[in-house]
């Protein structure tokens, strides 16, 4: 084990070895055997920081001010009952017949547009394209 691993295991696990993973614990102990004076310096700068971290505690909230954010929270709302879903409903409704409406009356103008009668002609017109691109290709 490096000396830059020994301290990013201190850093991350503490400075109790026993809390350190299992796998990693054999190799900190010859570590710790190869470099006692390394190693000691190590585990107290990291039992130091164990130290500050268990004495750290969040603070604690008055009763009173846990009752004043309660009261100042927006309350519910009430009565939005049948009449608020039945106004919702009638708006879906009327945007759902605004584009069934749209919809026939594009169906209504696209067949005056051009009746089935025009298609044949226009097929036999490519069709005839195609014949005089085939004679060139092959004039070619």
């Amino acid at each position: 084990m490096t000396r830059e691993r020994f301290l990013e295991l201190a850093d991350a696990h503490g400075g109790a070895v026993a809390r350190w993973p299992a796998e990693v614990r054999e190799a900190a102990a010859a570590l710790m055997a190869a470099e006692p004076d390394f190693a000691r310096r190590a585990l107290e700068q990291a039992d130091r920081l164990d130290a500050v971290l268990d004495a750290w505690a969040p603070l604690s909230l008055s009763h009173d001010l846990r009752e004043a954010v309660v009261a100042a929270a927006p309350r519910p709302r009430t009565g939005r009952g049948l009449r608020a879903w039945l106004l919702g409903a009638g708006v879906g409704a009327g945007l759902a017949g605004a584009c069934a409406a749209g919809l026939v009356v594009g169906v209504a103008l696209s067949g005056n547009l051009g009746g089935p009668s025009d298609a044949p002609e226009a097929v036999s017109a490519a069709m005839t394209g195609y014949d005089d691109l085939a004679d060139t290709i092959e004039g070619a």
